[in-house]
């Protein structure tokens, strides 16, 4: 399959630059794969379409600021004014880290994403804010860099204090004070993503109780969002792709949810992969580890019953995940009745239901 088959025109201006005031007011395209139809939605609908004996899952990893703004070693922090001499020299200097994830082995040592990447070598170091070091010991492609940071503290709690949230670059702002509370789901419990599984970003306390009140169950699993999320497809040819592994975990109590479940309802892509890694593995049992699982059309389900799902970015590994459950053509032409329709798009946008 071509890349180029998975493409879709989106004006700018259906892509969601900030979340609704209210979480649950999104709306909502229900797509049925049986019938190949669609309808128009909301979110606060979204109880209604789930039943005694459906287990839904949710993602329950949290997002922690992972963005870090430092500087190469030997430029200092200086007052930048527009006259002051010093300027241009500070700015070749700014540096950009965006933290993927930790060494297995080492939790001081991490995987990032470093701009500019092409200037940062292995043993240059970067300063950032609050006394907090670190120095590039890898060097990979397309600005992946391995950093070891140098402090003796708990690096999370130093990430909290100075780091920002991670917007991704189709959000054409700086990450805001509100931002640390709404691109984050109400249930995230486990630290450790670089993007929010933003399936679950619609969810609230109350919509959670109307959903059990309906008979379904609810599973959580964890899968820390990082490059084999939201890396972009480099390949022309859809099977030549890989994706970077991702750390998941199922507890033996929600694995058994899982198995109990007439239908396993996933929210989110990432709950999908989750939960598809694990029956390749072990079974439908506790499990943690590691997937590098890349869904495509022609991969066979053998959990997932019903998806709920945002909005993707054309040519994305997200977008060949979605059309692999209900079929590239039907996907297409349900997308551009969202675009002519008025939906937004990506991470604060609008949401679809698969059945």
């Amino acid at each position: 399959m071509d890349l180029s088959d998975f493409d879709y025109p989106l004006p700018e201006e259906r892509i969601a630059q900030r979340p609704l005031e209210d979480r649950a007011a999104s709306r909502m395209l229900v797509v049925d794969r049986a019938a190949r139809r669609w309808e128009d939605r909301t979110f606060r609908e979204f109880p209604q379409f789930l039943r005694p004996g459906d287990c839904l899952v949710l993602n329950d990893s949290k997002v922690f600021p992972a963005r870090l703004f430092g500087r190469r070693a030997g430029v200092h922090a200086l007052p930048i004014g527009k006259k002051n001499p010093a300027r241009k020299e500070y700015l070749k200097g700014r540096v950009e880290v965006l933290l993927v994830r930790p060494a297995p082995d080492d939790p001081k040592t991490w995987l990032a994403l470093v701009h500019p990447g092409r200037k940062m070598r292995v043993g240059e170091r970067i300063e950032f804010d609050e006394g907090l070091w670190a120095e590039i010991t890898g060097r990979g492609t397309f600005g992946e860099r391995t950093l070891r940071f140098d402090y003796p503290g708990d690096l999370f709690e130093k990430f909290n204090r100075i780091g920002h949230v991670p917007l991704p670059p189709y959000i054409k702002r700086a990450d805001e004070a509100a931002d640390r509370e709404r691109y984050q789901t109400v249930f995230a419990s486990n630290p450790g993503s670089v993007a929010a599984p933003t399936a679950g970003l619609h969810f609230t306390p109350e919509i959670l109780e109307q959903c059990r009140a309906a008979g379904a169950e609810i599973a959580y699993v964890t899968l820390h969002v990082g490059l084999g999320t939201f890396q972009p497809v480099r390949t022309e040819r859809v099977e030549e792709h890989r994706l970077h592994p991702e750390f998941f975990a199922i507890s033996e109590e929600n694995a058994a949810k899982l198995r109990a479940a007439r239908r396993v309802v996933a929210v989110g892509t990432t709950s999908v992969r989750t939960i598809e890694s694990a029956v390749r593995g072990a079974g439908l049992v506790g499990s943690s580890g590691e997937t590098s699982l890349y869904i495509y059309p022609g991969f066979e389900f053998q959990v997932t019953g019903a998806l709920l799902t945002n909005f993707h970015l054309p040519r994305s590994s997200l977008l060949l995940l979605v059309s692999a459950f209900a079929g590239r053509e039907l996907i297409l032409d349900a997308y551009r009745h969202a675009v002519a329709s008025g939906y937004r798009f990506y991470s604060y946008g609008d949401c679809m239901l698969i059945l």
